[in-house]
This record gives C-alpha cells, structure tokens and sequence, in this order.
C-alpha cells in the first residue's frame, strides 16, 4: 500500500472515534473540552487547535408552528411537496396558507485543529468539526415565490432567530494534507499552485524557523468533474487573530525603508519571510515588492538570506498566486 493509500485508510478508521467525540462533548465556548475528549478517543494523533471560521449556513429541514420536525431536507421536501401538489407551485402555497410550515437553517462556524505527521510542510492531519446552531428561519411561501428555489430560499426575507435546540459539534473531515494534495497532483499535468507554495515554503526562510501549519490552514473543496470523479481544491488559510498586518509603503520604496517595512510585516504576522507568503495569498503585500527586493540584491543591498532572494526571482521569472 502506498503512502497515500496509508494515510486515507488511517483517516477512514479515526473517524468513527472523532465522530463519537464531538458527539459527546457539549458546545461550551472553549475548545479545551473539545481537544481533551479528542485526545481520549485518540491519543496517538494529538490534536492542535489552530482556527475557527464562522459566519455561514445552509438550509435545514421543515418544522410545523409548533416545532415538529417534519423532515431533515428542505430541498428532498420540497420537491416531493411539489410532486403531490401535479407540479403546480401556486396550489402548493395556498395548502401552506393553511396549514402554516416553517424552513430551518444551520448556522455555524468550522473549527480546524491540526496534528504533526512528519518534517516536510504538508506533513500533517487537519481535523475540521463544524459547531451548528439550528434555527427557524423563514414561514415557507413567505416573500411570494415564482419558483421552488425562492420557496426554498427567498431573497429579502428576514430570518427567523428562534433557535431549535442547542448546538452541537459535528465531524466535518479529517484528511492527510500531504496525501490529499498528492492526489491533486496526479489530477493535472502542471504542478498545482499549492505545491509550489509549499516548496518554497520548505525552502525559504520561514520552512526553517517554523511548521507550515503553525501559520496556515488548507481550505478544501470537494466536486465532480464531468466524469463524476471526485476532484479537490484547496487554499491556503492564514491563521491569524484578526486581518493581515497593512503594508504602509507605495510603490517606488526600496532599500532601508523597504528592509524596516518587510521585517516590521514578519515580526507582527511572527516567521520571517511571512510577506512573500502573504503577497500569494491574502495580497496584503503588493507584487511590486518582489522586483524591488531583487533589484536591491543586485545593486549589493541584501536584506534577505540569499535562499530567499533565490525564491523570489524563481516567482519572478514563473510567478503564480494561489
């Protein structure tokens, strides 16, 4: 079995423990008690908490007024609503006039927590749990729809804050970074943008004062392609406690104010040769910053380890973004 093999299998029987975790462990507000009752379940692979992202949601299921579920899928239910209905949406709101039935939504953030594998930068399993809160959204055929997607989900309509039940903690995914992305290679005959990111991670100066994941994340998109075969995406989240540090200086800056800006970037985002990293992801630090640095090594000011400088005039001459 080869190494990608391995590591989808090692993932396929952590699971089921990882899913009995979250399900036994009650939303408090701290993820102390979430990584305590992970690390019971599995104490081989050791989890880091690394990021929460929240601010999304996604559609529910059909309560009646008095909270009774009456189905987990708003879309499955609609669809067999309109089916019993001959297909005519307009009979089918006049029956919900009557008989009053109400959408729910999942509100939630993603918590992502890593554990170390190996040395290399995507050498790492990252657990990703989902916190959901289910609330009553909006009364279906609420906001007059001309279609089932507007009955589904109606634009302008005001949600419903009332929330049905508590929230809970859900197993989202649990992949090897390394194996996945190896995977992603074997999808195209061009190296993908990620993999050159953590090559020159590995290499430059931050792969050597720091682990790819103390810093970053990878947000990962499932899909089929048109031969329903399973295809990823996958992109580069920075862990950070608010927004990327701002970049002060305007084009046509070098030498020593460049030098103080750059090292003033990296103190405060906290690995060295952060703003190179920055400048392909969250564009926080602009491009122009690349030919200024390389100019200035070549008029004999260099400020950056020459590993570095190599990274930046390779972006140069095949530049990329991810």
């Amino acid at each position: 079995m080869n190494a990608t093999l391995a590591w989808q299998e090692i993932c396929k029987n952590l699971a089921p423990d990882l899913q009995a975790a979250c399900k036994q462990t009650p939303v408090s507000g701290n993820p102390a008690a979430l990584l305590a009752q992970l690390d019971a379940a599995q104490p081989e692979w050791p989890f880091h908490y690394r990021l929460n992202r929240g601010g999304w949601y996604r559609l529910g299921g059909v309560v009646d007024a008095e909270g009774k579920r009456l189905s987990d899928s708003l879309e499955t239910w609609a669809e067999a609503a309109l089916k019993t209905h001959d297909g005519d949406l307009a009979l089918l709101l006049e029956a919900l006039e009557k008989t009053p039935l109400y959408a729910t939504r999942l509100t939630g953030s993603t918590h992502y927590l890593i554990s170390h594998t190996g040395d290399a930068p995507a050498d790492f399993l990252q657990l990703e749990i989902e916190e959901l809160q289910e609330t009553r959204s909006h009364r279906l055929g609420e906001g007059e729809p001309n279609s089932l997607n507007d009955l589904i989900d109606p634009l302008g309509v005001k949600p419903d804050p009332h929330p049905l039940g508590r929230p809970v903690y859900c197993f989202r995914r649990l992949a090897h970074i390394g194996a996945l992305l190896e995977r992603m290679a074997a999808q195209s005959p061009e190296t993908p943008p990620i993999l050159r990111l953590l090559a020159d991670w590995q290499a430059s100066s931050a792969g050597h004062a720091s682990a790819f994941s103390n810093h970053w994340l990878i947000a990962l998109r499932e899909y089929l392609d048109r031969y329903q075969q399973t295809q990823y995406r996958a992109q580069p989240i920075a862990v950070l406690s608010g927004r990327p540090p701002e970049f002060s200086l305007s084009q046509g800056a070098n030498g020593l104010k460049l030098q103080s800006a750059l090292q003033a970037f990296d103190r405060e985002t906290g690995y060295p040769f952060a703003w190179f990293f920055h400048m392909l992801t969250t564009k926080a630090a602009p491009h122009w910053i690349a030919q200024t640095v390389v100019e200035d090594a070549l008029n004999g000011f260099a400020y950056l380890p020459q590993r570095d400088v190599d990274i930046v005039r390779n972006w140069l001459h095949r530049p990329y973004t991810v």
